[in-house]
């Protein structure tokens, strides 16, 4: 699809500096933008790369002034950063915008379903299903009985929903996601042997959330593991059986939650995070990658390490962990010179 710079500078109220009528149909970055591309300039570190460009239009802050010639058409934007994610919205909505229902795919009767929304082919949704306003569901997509899905949902191919699972408005799951699978509930019996304890909750998520690829949520074994409004999970993140995400809460990938702890708002968690169950992390908690939690923390507090303790004397003992070995060395001398009397 091509869009002209007049059309682009409507969308974003810009101002036009060079030919109106020049058309772009993909977007590049500024130093690979080529003919019929759209890119953008914000940061000032490359500012020599709009005098070089072959990209044929380019968002700039409306302060910029060119100190040499430039080939390029200009839109003149109050915030190039923020009205190129604009654009980018704006693409991948007309990208997305698909409808219908394709065949072949499996659609219970008793399930309803709002309007404008997309099924892809081998699709499967169960009973008493409900489905919202401009849903999307891409193919090989499964729904259990008694899920529902609020409007503006996009859920990406190879998507498992369980049964009695509910998502709100404007959520984005991508491929792979299951969520409502059993949490990991076993009682261990005298003999050694392992009781499977059923897990009959469910999950809840909440408007607003994005999951990334391979991330698996558990459902709970008695009421519901919760997702609150906003959270941002990344890829391959474990949320196991009654944990509760607070609001606004960013998660990176392959972090593991185990059961029934409880996270607070605002929280930013990093990669490779290991943190223990049965515990409550309080409000705009900062974990650094690769900690393990294993105590109940306070809000606003900064961690890392395994077991992780304060951010700011991890930092002062990692200075003595690095000169362990010449400190121990030099104890060492010390108690022989102290051994022999020196």
């Amino acid at each position: 699809m091509k869009f002209t710079a007049a059309q682009i500078a409507e969308i974003l109220e810009g101002e036009i500096e060079g030919n109106p009528e020049v058309e772009v149909s993909e977007l590049a970055k500024i130093e690979e933008g080529g003919e019929g591309s759209l890119t953008f300039l914000s940061n000032p570190k490359y500012t020599s790369y709009i005098y070089s460009t072959q990209a044929s239009i380019a968002i700039v802050n409306s302060d910029f002034k060119a100190e040499e010639p430039i080939n390029t058409t200009l839109i003149k934007v109050k915030d190039a950063y923020k009205a190129f994610s604009k654009l980018l919205e704006y693409y991948n909505q007309i990208k997305l915008n698909k409808q219908g229902i394709e065949q072949p795919s499996f659609l219970s009767d008793s399930a309803k379903f709002g309007e404008n929304i997309y099924v892809g082919a081998f699709t499967y949704i169960g009973e008493n299903v409900k489905i919202g306003d401009n849903v999307k569901l891409y193919p090989n997509v499964y729904v259990g009985d008694n899920v529902e899905i609020g409007n503006n949902v996009i859920i990406f191919p190879g998507v498992k929903i369980y049964s009695e699972t509910i998502i709100g408005n404007d959520c984005v799951i991508h491929s792979g996601v299951i969520v409502g699978a059993d949490g990991f509930g076993f009682s261990p019996g005298k003999d050694g042997k392992y009781s499977k304890v059923p897990q009959i909750g469910n999950v809840i998520i909440e408007d607003h959330v994005d999951i990334g690829a391979g991330t698996t949520i558990d459902r709970a074994t008695l009421g519901s593991t919760i997702i609150r409004e906003g959270v941002k999970l990344d890829n391959q993140i474990q949320i196991a059986h009654n944990v509760e995400i607070g609001s606004n809460t960013a998660i990176a990938a392959q972090t593991g939650v185990a059961g029934s702890t409880k996270i607070g708002e605002n929280c930013l968690i990093g990669g490779q995070v290991g943190i223990a169950g049965h515990l409550q992390i309080g409000d705009r908690v900062k974990i650094q990658a690769q900690s393990g939690i294993g105590r109940n923390v306070k809000d606003d507090e900064m961690l890392q390490g395994s077991p992780a303790f304060g951010y700011g004397d991890f930092n002062k003992s990692y200075v003595h962990f690095k000169n362990l070995p010449k400190t121990i060395y030099t104890l060492n001398q010390l108690e022989k010179k102290i051994k022999n009397g020196i």
